[in-house]
């Protein structure tokens, strides 16, 4: 029988050739500590056989197999006994929806469709386009143009050209480069023609799709997978990206028959504000993005939203218009980064429907536009597409006809269906997450996977209800603060996030800067200066490390905005601009400034830091610790969150329990082990305060014996005080496992706050 899964740590694991390396050998090392620290399961990045070198295992190559470079199949099964010897489990993070073809020669199943072309045995294990080359080819985008193609070479068996290699079918190996590659089953094309032969991870070419709604491939894919189950090896699994597939219930559906009853099963559902989880999923809940956004954004204070609403317009954002933009966006994403895919679904719907339109490609564009969700399919969903139907009618009445050749292929068929789905995923992706979170400048705290900036944080009428919503409907879905994905981490957040309490002192600091280090466009300088101020140390010291981290993030921030830059289409003016502007900060006066007002407000960032860290670990469901952020993290975003942990300096602080994130922490971790039914089963009560400051109390009970409580909004808490403000405990005599105070009845907040911003109180018995 699998562990109980309480708890969760997250651990990223890479192979030595791909910076550093974080291996088996290396999770084994840390067991002792994960136990001490209070964990029940270890929570493993993606372990199957991925692109040599790979920093984080998303890029599969061989789904059969345990990577080598992590200690293969002999060092899983040695990290499994470990964590065994410990009363640990592990839960392993899967990738059904896509392998890694950057290098061909590197997954066998690819490299088998591009020699053997319809052939391979595997031809039909990916989502390939075979009607997109009139000859029947796989259109690959891996050249810089077309003419590139000139230069190949014959060399033995393989096509090469510089670092890239690509197999001759038999017998087609005789004559020039370009005559061989004339003759295969593949047809490689320049990466700016907009062509892709082959369903991507969103627009990402060296990550194919998978037809995991094909029982051969998902038999295939998840053979080793079901190993680990079946003999004891893993108690659950994270499924990356279902929202990719073309039936993803139907692939949960098989995935619980494989894996049985018992298997732990969260799933990486990115979930609209307003969306609820579909409830027919045979799985324990998602990765917890949902709860992310409700408990950090109960320490956003609403008051300043008109302040940050006003600043950020100062730069000439029209940010009523916001929903305008992102309309925009997702047009471009449709008709631009996913044209080709858009082209597929076009024929697709004209081959279902039997018949074409000439507007098909901006009906699709513009219905998307009007779903507000990644996919729209589930049951639970289903007035969603009929309502954007009609809201794209009204909108825009000259794509009626087009409209109708598509609800006619909806009707018809699976393909066009699924095929709008995915595209709806990506668009909204590539619109929402990777654009407009990197140009939405008024509190980038917000800009969160599966958040909604537009909404300036979370009441506590909204986090008590959904807490309790939770524990009926999906007590074992995972909460988080921070994963891989997100765009900063928890503590870096939790900083920016106190900008909500002092809009015109931030107002006036940025004034300030921008008179002494002006910032290259406005709007830009508005959401790079929240980040930098997020990340600064206070001790105001200008590391080489942390200069090359912001240069990195500001690169990747303003090529994904796409408003002066791109990935596509770098301008190196601009670029250069962002740079320079940059190192003005980190070596001029606004340095120490920025140290001041870090110094200044950086105990209310400790505060809200450490009161989302005890909510994410003690409302309903299970929490999951990112690896390191038990002690404070000043993470940004990928690749910047998957830097090096350093151990040792957490097992120090683990026996010393000084530092106030791992006292909260580990209490919290173990608490939830002395008291697993609570946890797991027990009532969520809300528990409202009285009394003048009774807002900046967020607090509630877990069934009989565990009380919550935080505080909030503390700038204008510092300035008031605690006053006549008291929390009424539940009957009976509490101690708080923090400071050890004993209470009953309604206590003091000053009393129940005065050595740290938040309590965990336990029914104490003399």
């Amino acid at each position: 029988m699998p562990f109980p899964v309480l708890s969760t740590y997250r651990l990223q694991l890479r192979g030595p050739d791909s910076g550093f390396g974080f291996t088996f050998a290396d999770a084994e090392d840390v067991i002792d500590y994960l136990d001490e620290l209070g964990v029940s399961h270890v929570y493993l990045s993606p372990i199957l056989t991925a692109t040599h070198g790979s920093s984080h295992g998303y890029d599969v190559t061989d789904p059969t197999t345990v990577s080598a470079e992590l200690g293969g199949a002999e060092g899983l099964s040695r990290l499994s006994a470990a964590a065994k010897a410990r009363g640990l489990g592990l839960i392993v993070d899967i990738v059904p929806n896509h392998v890694g073809v950057d290098q061909p020669e590197q997954n066998p199943w690819w490299w088998d469709v591009l020699q053997n072309g319809r052939s391979s045995r595997y031809a039909t294990f990916f989502d390939i386009d075979w009607d997109l080359d009139e000859a029947g080819r796989i259109v690959l985008p891996v050249l810089g143009s077309d003419d590139d193609a000139a230069d190949l070479t014959v060399d033995g068996e393989l096509l090469r050209l510089g670092d890239l290699k690509f197999p001759i079918a038999p017998g087609t190996g005789d004559g020039t480069g370009p005559e061989v590659h004339d003759r295969q089953h593949y047809r490689l094309v320049g990466w700016r023609n907009g062509v892709v032969g082959y369903r991507r991870f969103f627009s990402i070419t060296s990550l194919a799709g998978l037809r995991q709604e094909d029982r051969e491939v998902f038999d295939a894919s998840h053979a080793e997978v079901a190993r680990w189950v079946r003999e004891g090896l893993v108690d659950g699994v994270r499924i990356d990206h279902p929202d990719g597939l073309a039936d993803p219930s139907g692939y949960l559906a098989w995935l619980r028959e494989l894996l049985g009853p018992d298997a732990y099963i969260v799933i990486e559902k990115i979930l609209a504000v307003d969306e609820a989880l579909e409830p027919t999923l045979p799985v324990d809940g998602t990765t917890g993005y949902d709860v992310l956004r409700e408990v950090g954004g109960v320490f956003v204070d609403p008051a300043g939203a008109p302040a940050l609403t006003a600043l950020v317009e100062s730069a000439g954002v029209d940010y009523h218009a916001m929903p305008t933009m992102l309309a925009e966006l997702k047009l471009h994403a449709a008709t631009g980064t996913l044209a080709s895919e858009l082209r597929r679904l076009r024929r697709s719907i004209a081959a279902t429907a039997g018949t074409d339109h000439r507007l098909l490609p901006e009906a699709v564009a513009a219905l998307l536009r009007h779903v507000d969700v990644y996919r729209s399919d589930y049951p639970g969903l289903a007035a969603v597409l009929p309502a954007a139907l009609a809201e794209t009618q009204a909108a825009e009445p000259e794509l009626g006809p087009a409209l109708q050749v598509i609800a006619a292929a909806l009707a018809r068929g699976d393909e066009p269906a699924a095929r709008l789905q995915q595209l709806c995923g990506a668009v909204t992706a590539k619109a929402v997450e990777d654009c407009l979170f990197y140009r939405d400048a008024r509190l980038v705290s917000l800009n969160e996977v599966g958040g909604e900036p537009h909404r300036f944080g979370v009441g506590s009428a909204e986090l008590h209800h959904s807490s309790a919503t939770r524990l009926h409907r999906w007590p074992r879905t995972m909460t988080t603060l921070t994963t891989h994905d997100t765009k900063r981490g928890e503590d870096v957040r939790a900083r920016i996030g106190v900008l909500s309490q002092v809009p015109s002192l931030w107002t006036e600091f940025l004034a300030r800067w921008e008179i002494a280090a002006p910032s290259p466009d406005p709007a830009t300088g508005q959401f790079l200066w929240q980040n930098i101020f997020g990340v600064w140390p206070v001790n105001g010291e200008v590391t080489g490390e942390l200069r090359d981290r912001l240069h990195r993030y500001a690169e990747k921030a303003i090529r994904e905005a796409a408003w002066h830059t791109s990935w596509n289409d770098p301008d190196p003016a601009f670029e250069g601009a962002v740079h320079g502007w940059l190192d003005t900060v980190l070596d001029g006066p606004v340095a120490g400034q920025l140290t001041e007002l870090v110094a200044q407000l950086n105990p209310h960032a400790a505060s809200d830091a450490l009161g989302q860290k005890l909510l994410a670990l003690t409302v309903p469901g299970t929490p999951d610790v990112y690896q390191g952020t038990e002690l404070w993290d000043d993470s940004l975003v990928d690749p910047d969150n998957r830097r090096a942990v350093d151990y040792d300096a957490r097992r120090a602080a683990l026996r010393a329990l000084e530092h106030p994130k791992i006292r909260v922490v580990t209490t919290a971790l173990r608490m939830r082990r002395a008291h697993p039914d609570t946890f797991a089963r027990g009532d969520y009560v809300p528990l409202l305060a009285d009394g003048d400051a009774s807002d900046h109390v967020v607090a509630f009970g877990r069934g009989t014996d565990i009380v919550v409580a935080v505080t909030r909004w503390t700038v204008r808490l510092s300035e008031t005080g605690w006053g006549n403000t008291v929390l009424p405990l539940p009957d009976g005599t509490w101690k708080d496992t923090f400071s050890g105070v004993i209470a009953d009845g309604p206590t003091s907040a000053a009393q129940l706050f005065a050595a740290l911003p938040v309590a965990l109180l336990e029914r104490h018995h003399d």
